[in-house]
């Protein structure tokens, strides 16, 4: 009795409740999916630039600000607040005569700078001579001046650079010693190219005495060893 009562009272009330509670039906909206934005391997963004332009895009379908948004924002993050400049040392030079002239380079990529001579000499044929250049340097720290020869004079004259280093704690006068290799006598006169510096860094490792040293496949080759 009390089951046939149930399914009756289940048919009755079942249909009411529908009726008073169904929801109101609303029209759906399809939306446009987000426009494609292609990055390149040589333009791609990171990962945190991606996602700010797929959420800007999902928002607005603005791809490209999205993308210039994006990736002004991530730069912005990842660029330090204050840029650290770089400052090339200085190379102080201090004359010692009116005569002396300051090294200068013969191009904006050229290596050396050159020296010039701030007296007479005479570079004997087959000989050697000291020429000055009145010149005081102070080589930067971690580096030293290598004193070479110049191109022009070697080929011309066959006049040769000897004895060129210039250590970072010298603080005397600058001289050249040239050797001339010709049967003629070399005339410099004040102000004449002479030479040319080279900056060079160095490394100055310290000294450690051991028993043995590792072998190479070289190892007490020497003196044309490898070949004339």
């Amino acid at each position: 009795m009390a089951g046939k009562l149930g399914a009756i009272c289940s048919r009755l009330i079942s249909p009411l409740f529908n009726h008073h509670c169904r929801l109101p039906r609303f029209p759906q909206i399809h939306s446009p999916p987000p426009p494609f934005v292609p990055f390149s391997r040589r333009h791609r963004l990171p990962p945190r630039a991606l996602s700010a332009v797929a959420m800007a895009t999902a928002t607005n379908g603005n791809a490209s600000a999205a993308a210039a948004a994006a990736a002004a924002a991530d730069s912005a993050v990842q660029e330090p607040p204050h840029k650290i400049a770089k400052v090339a040392p200085l190379l102080k030079v201090k004359k010692l005569s009116e005569n002396a002239v300051l090294p200068s380079r013969g191009s904006a990529l050229a290596a050396g700078y050159d020296l010039s001579s701030a007296a007479e000499v005479v570079v004997p044929a087959r000989g050697k001579a000291m020429v000055p250049t009145d010149l005081s340097i102070a080589i930067p720290e971690g580096t030293y001046a290598r004193v070479a020869p110049r191109s022009g004079l070697a080929l011309k004259h066959s006049i040769d650079v000897g004895a060129g280093v210039i250590d970072a704690d010298y603080r005397g006068p600058v001289g050249v010693i040239l050797f001339n290799h010709s049967d003629t006598d070399f005339a410099v006169k004040p102000g004449d190219r002479i030479a040319q510096m080279i900056i060079e860094v160095i490394v100055t490792p310290e000294v450690a005495e051991v028993e043995d040293l590792d072998a190479t496949v070289r190892g007490e080759g020497g003196f044309g060893s490898t070949g004339v």
